[in-house]
């Protein structure tokens, strides 16, 4: 006698499904003449903002005053010496001078005129 086996209804069995994806259109002549027309109009604004730029930074390096308002506009200046020989200075002095590398790399860095760099700053 052959037993017959049943699944309970607590089981079920899954299907998948399968979900067809649209496929990938083709790049029309439009879509590119368009972004040619972004690009074309982002170089202009970028030679608008310099100039802007350039303009008022002038203007604040020469004296005159920023208008009172919600918007400040400053320079902030900042120092920096190019110190990127620093670590290997201090080993190579400390080998030289018998482990006083690191003074010998403060010496250096007091006769380093450091680069000025001025940026404009709005908020």
């Amino acid at each position: 006698m052959a037993t017959q086996q049943t699944v309970p209804h607590c089981v079920q069995q899954s299907k998948l499904a399968v979900v067809p994806f649209p496929a990938p259109q083709a790049v029309s002549q439009l879509e590119i003449l368009a972004l040619l027309s972004l690009r074309g109009r982002l170089h202009q604004l970028q030679g608008q903002v310099e100039a802007a730029e350039q303009s008022i930074r002038m203007r604040i390096e020469k004296g005159c005053a920023v208008e009172e308002g919600d918007h400040i506009a400053g320079l902030k200046e900042n120092f920096r010496r190019n110190v990127a020989w620093k670590d290997i200075a201090t080993r190579l002095a400390d080998k030289v001078y018998f482990g006083k590398g690191l003074s010998y790399v403060e010496r250096i860095l007091r006769r380093t005129k450091p680069t000025r760099t001025v940026s404009l700053v709005i908020e």
